[in-house]
């Protein structure tokens, strides 16, 4: 992967990563237009880089509410707000958790240009968010039951194609989560999971910024940060306030472009 492909794919990151579209599944089209050839661990690395870069981006659009949450995390207090909050993020984070420990090896290999995958799941996408879209508008409060049911969603997201934002909208307003509180809650919840996914990857040395490919690691890195900067301020009105149908009828179109990709 040579450094305008990075830069390209990190735009597209971090453009996507904030939208109930997955930025996961655009990566791999992304990735096969421009003939990525990359090995199937390279290729999560790249994508775990640029998730990384979007987390920060949530960091500093969010850092006055995850200031608060933190500290109201070392109140102890379960009726603190701020408290409950920070306790069903932990919740929403044991699933993916699971899955990242014990399938890692696994959803590797899907990373690796598997479109019709990649399609199918896009179908999945719209799915949940055209019933999301139908479903009554609810201003039910976020449970610990509803946090673990929304982190299954999280957790089934790290399939490519499986929009997380999506999913994770989606499962919140079809339990009846009002959507401001519905997107809050899935953007803050995967920020603890790609800052472990990287401190794991430290520790193992899978992950450094020696090797060949660190100049491309860095540009995708920026270019994800910067463009999710301004996507995220952009673009959380959008989730919260626009009709999901059509980010439903965009990941069809996208899902039958992806498939019709890897026949022709």
């Amino acid at each position: 992967m040579n450094e305008l492909e990075a830069i390209v794919l990190g735009l597209i990151q971090g453009l996507t990563e904030f939208l109930p579209v997955s930025s996961s599944g655009h990566l791999e089209i992304g990735k096969t237009l421009m003939g990525d050839e990359s090995l199937p661990q390279e290729s999560l690395l790249f994508t775990v880089i640029l998730h990384f870069a979007t987390a920060l981006s949530t960091i500093i659009i969010f850092r006055k509410e995850i200031a608060e949450i933190i500290k109201g995390l070392f109140k102890f207090n379960p009726s603190n707000k701020e408290f409950k909050f920070s306790f069903q993020i932990i919740i929403s984070m044991i699933p993916a958790v699971i899955v990242g420990l014990f399938f890692e090896e696994f959803l590797e290999t899907l990373f690796s240009g598997k479109l019709i995958l990649v399609g199918i799941m896009l179908f999945i996408t719209a799915i949940l968010l055209f019933l999301a879209d139908k479903s009554k508008r609810t201003v039910i409060d976020l449970s610990n039951q509803s946090a673990f049911i929304i982190g299954v969603s999280q957790a089934i997201a790290m399939l490519p194609g499986i929009s997380r934002s999506g999913a994770t909208i989606a499962t919140s307003v079809l339990l009846g989560i009002d959507r401001e509180k519905a997107a809050r809650f899935s953007f803050l919840m995967v920020v603890p999971l790609i800052f472990g996914k990287i401190l794991k990857d430290l520790m193992s040395g899978d992950l450094s910024l020696s090797s060949e490919h660190s100049p491309s690691l860095l540009l995708g890195f920026l270019a994800a940060f910067l463009s999710g900067i301004i996507a995220c301020k952009l673009m959380i009105k959008i989730v919260k306030n626009s009709k999901l149908k059509y980010f439903s009828y965009y990941c069809v179109l996208a899902g039958i472009f992806s498939i019709l990709l890897i026949t022709l």
